[in-house]
């Protein structure tokens, strides 16, 4: 190309400008198909003390019903693993592009079968056993999804910038949550009857159009060439899964153990701080959700930040932070909620906006390139799934339903609550100080 030609183009040639579009449109719609499948998955979460505990577990008092809903709510996260193995096989021998159109599918449509359930007023115990079976599903779904799409935009990255790429599927959490809590706290402004008859339905029903939209974008979409590479040098084994535990058993367990901290960090602030401000400060459902929402609008560029210093500074070393950040924090701001928050909103919205909003972010934002660093590219689909979604049912999908229990425990106060967290956040810093700073899976090298 002449001098003339270049400087026409800016300095780029075609097949560059149009191979930077193809990386902004992976980044895309891994980020919008992230926030679909965590607006499905949160919606649950976020109506189980509002409604569901209600509608299919009526007979139980308001606490037993709220541990009965989160207890469904948990199995949601013991069938994410299944979905992390079974997805986790097929993206690592038949690529990512594909399996991420089948479980955003799969999370869809369970999602708007939720809505249209009928309750147990009406069928009796059939409503809380299909219930059961619908977040078995999405569970599955979800358990597919996450890795998928942190593998298309981190594999298809440019040198340097991982951290940085990985990150931004990392926004489909606080955007599902932020879009769930919005569109049920819209819908709680209606009347208590009718919210109870349809408008708890109709945040269900608005997945099938948020699904269209990201299949649509999704298809669109390439193959990594990492796992085109791998295809080429026949690198691809038969089960991934039985190759990932015989020559990864360390980086398997230091995962797990450092995904502890930020699981529970989330579900402690984005879905146990709705039960615990409503019923042990007494405040309303809707400044409990708009607490949840602020702050999930909030740490959206902290994310960011925190994928870009740990290309800067170290994956490790900002995940360290991150940790130490997140006890400290999660001790001040339940102090404060129980000291003052029953009498002071604003006491209550700053306790959940730093921990969630500020802290959180240094686990969460570099998390995904952490973990895609430990693990070859011909099973890195497998690992990176089996690790965030096993260890979801310890660190995610049981903390609302232990903190519940422990806020019981304790008679309303929070100390025991405390207590947890310090143990969670010990558990994940000396799994991720005991990791290798540069692992035989780097995806710089693989």
């Amino acid at each position: 190309m002449s001098a003339s030609q270049s400087q026409a183009t800016g300095g780029h040639s075609p097949a560059s400008a149009s191979h930077t579009g193809n990386k902004a449109m992976i980044v895309f719609a891994s980020t919008l198909g992230t926030t679909i499948e965590w607006y499905d998955f949160f919606l649950y979460g976020v109506l189980t003390p509002l409604a569901l505990n209600r509608l299919f577990f009526p007979n139980l008092s308001p606490l037993m019903g709220t541990i009965a809903a989160y207890t469904t709510f948990a199995v949601g996260f013991l069938s994410r693993p299944i979905g992390g193995v079974i997805f986790g096989h097929f993206g690592d021998r038949i690529g990512r592009k594909t399996i991420l159109v089948m479980t955003m599918l799969i999370m869809g449509g369970s999602t708007f079968l939720i809505g249209a359930l009928p309750t147990t007023a009406a069928v009796g115990v059939l409503a809380p056993v299909l219930l059961l079976c619908l977040r078995v599903l999405q569970g599955i779904g979800i358990g597919g999804e996450w890795g998928g799409a942190v593998l298309m935009t981190i594999e298809h990255a440019s040198p340097g910038k991982r951290s940085l790429y990985g990150s931004w599927p990392q926004l489909g959490v606080p955007l599902g949550l932020t879009l769930s809590s919005a569109v049920v706290g819209l819908v709680n402004l209606l009347p208590d009857s009718a919210f109870i008859s349809w408008g708890w339905r109709a945040a269900f029903f608005l997945s099938a159009l948020l699904v269209a939209i990201g299949l649509y974008v999704r298809l669109k979409i390439l193959e990594t060439p990492e796992f085109e590479r791998v295809q080429r040098e026949h690198r691809i084994v038969p089960v991934p899964v039985k190759t990932m535990f015989k020559d990864f058993k360390r980086e398997v367990l230091l995962t797990l153990g450092a995904r502890y901290v930020e699981g529970a960090c989330f579900n402690i602030f984005g879905v146990f701080s709705i039960y615990y401000i409503t019923h042990s400060l007494h405040l309303s459902s809707g400044q409990a959700l708009n607490a949840v929402m602020v702050s999930s609008a909030l740490m959206i560029p902290f994310i960011l930040l925190a994928g870009w210093l740990a290309d800067r500074f170290g994956l490790r070393k900002v995940f360290a932070l991150g940790t130490v950040a997140i006890a400290l924090t999660t001790i001040v701001s339940f102090w404060a909620m129980d000291k003052w928050g029953a009498h002071s909103y604003p006491v209550v919205l700053l306790s959940i906006v730093v921990p969630f909003s500020f802290a959180y972010p240094m686990v969460y934002g570099p998390e995904s390139s952490l973990f895609a660093s430990q693990f070859d590219a011909h099973v890195r689909y497998t690992g990176v799934s089996f690790a965030y979604q096993f260890s979801g049912i310890f660190a995610s999908g049981l903390t609302p339903l232990i903190a519940t229990a422990l806020i019981g425990a304790g008679h309303g106060k929070p100390w025991l609550v405390i207590a947890y967290m310090l143990v969670v956040s010990l558990v994940s810093l000396v799994s991720v100080l005991l990791m290798r700073g540069v692992s035989k899976g780097d995806p710089q090298r693989a």
